[in-house]
C-alpha cells in the first residue's frame, strides 16, 4: 500500500492531449487517511526528466535518490486521480518534508486554495 510522499511507478497509458503517458514515476499526494482506508483511487503528481528551470509553482525539482535514478521535475499542474491498479512498482523513493512542504504550497497556489 502506498504512503503519502512516496514515489511509485504508474502506468499512465493511454494518454490524452497534454497528459503525460507511459509508465513513469508519480508522487503519492493523497491524504494518508484515505490511503490507509483502502480507497480505490490515489491522487498523484507525475514526474518527468524533461527539466525546466525556475518553473515553480508548476514544477518542483526533485533530486535523484534511492531507485529514482534521475533528477526530475514534479508536474504540479498534472495532478490526477488514478485507479490503484495503475501503480505497478514502488516505493522508488520517499520525498523529505522540505520537498513535500513545497509541493503543498504549489498545490495551494495552482488550485487557488489560498
Amino acid at each position: 500500500m502506498p504512503e503519502r510522499g512516496e514515489v511509485w511507478l504508474a502506468n499512465l497509458n493511454p494518454r490524452r492531449g497534454t497528459e503525460p503517458g507511459k509508465t513513469r514515476p508519480v508522487l503519492i499526494v493523497q491524504a494518508q487517511a484515505l490511503l490507509d482506508a483502502g480507497h480505490p483511487s490515489t491522487l498523484v503528481i507525475p514526474l518527468t526528466t524533461n527539466l525546466i528551470d525556475d518553473a515553480e509553482p508548476l514544477r518542483i525539482r526533485v533530486p535523484a535518490q534511492s531507485s529514482l535514478r534521475h533528477v526530475s521535475d514534479l508536474l504540479i499542474d498534472q495532478l490526477r486521480a488514478i485507479d490503484n491498479r495503475r501503480l505497478v512498482e514502488g516505493p522508488l523513493a520517499h520525498l523529505d518534508e522540505a520537498i513535500m512542504a513545497r509541493v503543498a504550497a504549489a498545490l495551494r497556489e495552482v488550485l487557488d486554495l489560498g
